[in-house]
């Protein structure tokens, strides 16, 4: 990761061994730059702002697993200003270990419809942790971190989490790994920056970002169209700190500064039930040759119970003019396990796929849906 902003990790400029003191100046969180997807000639304005709204979010029902990067020789060679390049490990102690698993608590004791997991075998884990000091803390955005392969990071601490505080920091990366974006970039926000000011902070320890990297994280505005809702959370756990001196507008940060109040806020925990309720006990029977309305608006959800009669291959697939993800999962004594998917987003076709089911299994199949060009005129249906 360190290749994308800088040849050498901040804190590894100064020290191979101990992280300097930066007199209480907050570290920042950097999400890798990604290309904004780009949809072909047709997709109306407001089929492509759903789509990229939503369109990263996980299905509610998901098991995220995380696996901690634990080998002698999980890390990468990193080139030191002396021109030497050597060996930095990704493993953690067992100190920051507990911080991040803390923090996933914190997550799921909202009570939202997704689950977290510890694994140990990385080839089981969508979310791979390292912390690989001086590199920073950052985490892929969302369904982003499934086009990484086993042996990658999608997540890493780049500091100490076990100083006070510091477990808002893993909760701001989950935050990530769930979806949500910098609530700072939010467009509704009115924040009006004194730009070569922010310019001048972050390029000082302990961040030490270059004017790149310093944009992409606080200077640019998130596309309306990747936000939820119009109102600005200044307390949101996927907001910065910021010193005095830095927002122009509104006027009173001037001179203030701005700090989250720390942990999650109320619209935080409102904002992620919303997209990840929690699920009921009762599951519609999809049967063969049975055709169920969705019956959908944009962002929501359904979920279908399947219990095939006989082991064969079986279709599905769903009607409409649409947009939506189509999930099935594997019931494993109440462990959901991923088998299938497909994502019919911005084309002109429906999720559709076909796959083998065992006799006397359990399965569920999950459809969010993005867009509908006729409001309750889609289906989900087998055969």
């Amino acid at each position: 990761m360190s290749d994308k902003y800088d040849t050498v990790p901040t804190s590894l400029r100064a020290s191979e061994d101990k992280e300097p003191d930066h007199a209480g100046k907050p570290h920042f969180c950097a999400i890798p730059p990604e290309p904004r997807r780009v949809f072909k000639p047709g997709v109306s304005a407001r089929r492509e702002n759903l789509i990229i709204l939503f369109g990263n979010k996980w299905v509610s029902g998901t098991t995220l697993r995380y696996y901690f990067f634990d080998r002698d020789t999980d890390g990468e060679k990193v080139l030191f200003t002396d021109g030497e390049e050597r060996f930095v490990s990704w493993v953690g102690a067992e100190e920051q270990l507990a911080v991040v698993r803390q923090a996933f608590k914190i997550w799921s004791d909202v009570g939202i419809g997704v689950r977290f997991q510890e694994v140990h075998d990385r080839e089981d884990a969508e979310i791979r942790i390292g912390f690989m000091k001086g590199d920073g803390a950052w985490s892929f955005l969302g369904r982003g971190i499934l086009d990484h392969g086993p042996n990658e990071r999608t997540m890493n601490f780049g500091w100490d989490l076990t100083r006070p505080g510091e477990v808002d920091t893993a909760v701001h990366e989950i935050g990530h790994t769930l979806g949500f974006p910098h609530e700072h970039q939010n467009p509704n926000a009115g924040i009006v920056w004194d730009e070569e000011a922010v310019y001048a902070a972050l390029a000082k320890p302990p961040n030490e970002w270059n004017r790149d990297k310093t944009f992409w994280n606080i200077i640019r505005k998130l596309d309306p169209t990747e936000v939820k809702g119009s109102a600005w959370d200044p307390d949101s756990i996927m907001h910065y700190p910021f010193e005095p001196g830095l927002i122009k507008e509104p006027v009173r940060f001037f001179e203030e500064g701005l700090r989250p109040h720390g942990g999650l806020s109320a619209r935080d925990i409102s904002w992620v039930l919303a997209l990840y309720p929690p699920e009921g006990d009762e599951m519609v029977l999809l049967k063969p040759a049975q055709s169920i309305p969705l019956e959908l608006t944009p962002g929501e959800q359904r979920n279908f119970r399947v219990a095939p009669q006989e082991t064969r291959k079986y279709d599905f697939r769903t009607f409409g003019a649409s947009d939506s993800v189509m999930v099935l999962f594997e019931n494993v004594d109440g462990d959901y396990r991923y088998v299938t998917a497909d994502d019919d987003s911005g084309e002109d076709t429906n999720a559709a796929f076909q796959v083998k089911l065992m006799k006397g299994r359990e399965y569920v199949l999950r459809v969010r849906l993005y867009h509908s060009e006729r409001q309750g005129q889609t289906a989900v249906m087998m055969w």
